[in-house]
């Protein structure tokens, strides 16, 4: 008797840890096509004919056809304009950039805009000292979203850690940029993540916001959650030899499921097909009872 309870409670264990494992299911990207370039080390932007590759001072606009570089925007030459470039997007023929000091305390932020077609600077808005390092931006619904990302990793000189990641923040923004909404990490990613952070974010066509962390090829399918202020996980895609982390970017000009991502130790650019999203990991929900209450 002792030899089956023990069997049976065994067996249950198993289950019980199985079924968390598959709690998230898990989906492989495609590599379509790589680009070499040289700006590649913080994030890719991407519009109909042209990607962007940026690096923490510069960013450089190359062809999608041949990946031919057209134009430089350098603000690094003569004294550095700005400190550490970190993901990008275009709309409406700008190229919109988030920006931080990342490694220099105090935290500051500030977004960064471009003219998409000539590369000059055009526009700036400072968060000054803030909630972390402004790590994304996209537009999706009429509004701004972003990451104030906040790190257990000790910077040179320190001896405390900058900002501790558990306090990333997901945000939800106005058209001038001020916060409206704001999300915290599941445990688990901010885990995974650690000593960095969310590193890139980029709404997809599914209605799903798709994160990036700073390291891993992997990207964390995530769903607003009907209640409470904590991300919910709903799918991991994987993209073996390619994606590093860093900045992403969905084409919104390509028919398709089409993705761009970099490494950053090569200074690649990957343009993947992502897989649908039709099984997703199911958000927690309350129960409605007429009868059978929970008395506990």
């Amino acid at each position: 008797m002792i030899r089956i309870t023990a069997l049976v409670l065994s067996m249950i264990c198993w289950l019980i840890t199985n079924a968390n494992a598959q709690d998230v299911p898990e989906y492989q990207a495609k590599l379509v096509r790589t680009y070499k370039t040289f700006d590649a080390r913080q994030a890719v932007a991407v519009g109909k004919d042209y990607f962007y590759a940026l690096d923490s001072f510069k960013l450089t606009k190359h062809n999608k056809l041949d990946g031919k570089a057209v134009v430089q925007w350098d603000g690094e030459e003569y004294g550095k304009v700005i400190f550490h470039l970190d993901s990008g997007m275009l709309l409406n023929g700008k190229l919109y950039a988030s920006h931080s000091n990342y490694g220099i305390s105090p935290m500051t932020s500030s977004v960064e805009v471009w003219d998409a077609n000539t590369l000059k600077h055009i526009e700036s808005h400072s968060f000054g000292i803030y909630r972390g390092s402004f790590t994304w931006l996209d537009r999706y619904n009429g509004s701004w979203w972003g990451a104030f990302a906040n790190y257990d990793k000790i910077q040179d000189g320190s001896i405390e850690s900058y900002g501790k990641t558990v306090n990333t923040k997901l945000v939800k923004m106005d058209g001038n940029f001020n916060i409206m909404q704001s999300w915290i990490l599941p445990n688990k990613l901010l885990d995974r993540m650690s000593p960095m952070s969310n590193s890139g974010g980029s709404w997809g066509p599914d209605g799903y916001l798709y994160l990036t962390a700073h390291d891993y090829g992997e990207i964390y399918v995530m769903k607003i959650p009907d209640a409470g202020s904590i991300m919910h996980h709903v799918a991991t895609v994987n993209i073996e030899n390619a994606l590093e982390g860093q900045g992403i970017a969905w084409d919104r000009t390509e028919n398709g499921r089409i993705l761009w991502g970099i490494r950053k130790e090569t200074r690649e650019v990957y343009k993947m097909s992502v897989p649908k999203i039709d099984v997703v990991a199911k958000m927690p929900e309350g129960i409605l009872r007429r009868d059978h209450f929970n008395q506990k």
